[in-house]
């Protein structure tokens, strides 16, 4: 028994409604750098937006963000965690090693961080991936020995 050409296509648009329903082929986009509620004085120094169409397809930007008010990078890591707890984010744990995490309000966005140098021993130890741009960075703001951060903003589960 064959199907004809206008039953397969009306099954293949069948399918293709029932995977996006299912989220499989909806497309995320990287969050807005706006969204990162950051401590006071802090600023963005590099980014970089990655996204994984993989089994668990998700988009994120990656940052750097360097402190000078602060003496060091704990500070404005706690300055941070603080001001983000303030504006009703949740706290929780980072995905691996030494970082930390947060989950937006309404949980629409997580975000994770870690100093400098835990993020960069992190990526030495293969426990986290960065790019290139940010991974350099956030080398040369630790050479520099300026207080900084690396985050990573992703969209959340709802």
């Amino acid at each position: 028994m064959s199907l004809s050409k206008t039953c397969w296509l009306a099954l293949l648009g069948g399918a293709a409604l029932a995977l996006a329903g299912c989220g499989q082929l909806s497309s995320r986009s990287a969050p807005q750098v706006s969204s990162i509620p950051l401590a006071r004085g802090a600023k963005v120094v590099a980014r970089n937006r990655r996204c994984d169409r993989g089994a668990n397809p998700y988009c994120a930007v990656q940052l750097v963000v360097v402190g000078g008010r602060y003496h060091t990078s704990m500070r404005l890591l706690t300055e941070e965690q603080n001001h983000l707890a303030s504006l009703g984010w949740t706290q929780t744990d980072g995905d691996a090693g030494d970082e930390s995490a947060a989950d937006s309000p309404g949980h629409k966005l997580r975000l994770t961080y870690a100093t400098a140098s835990d993020d960069l021993k992190g990526v030495d130890l293969g426990w986290i991936k960065r790019s290139r741009r940010i991974t350099m960075a956030l080398s040369q703001v630790m050479f520099a020995r300026a207080p900084a951060l690396s985050l990573m903003l992703e969209t959340g589960s709802s």
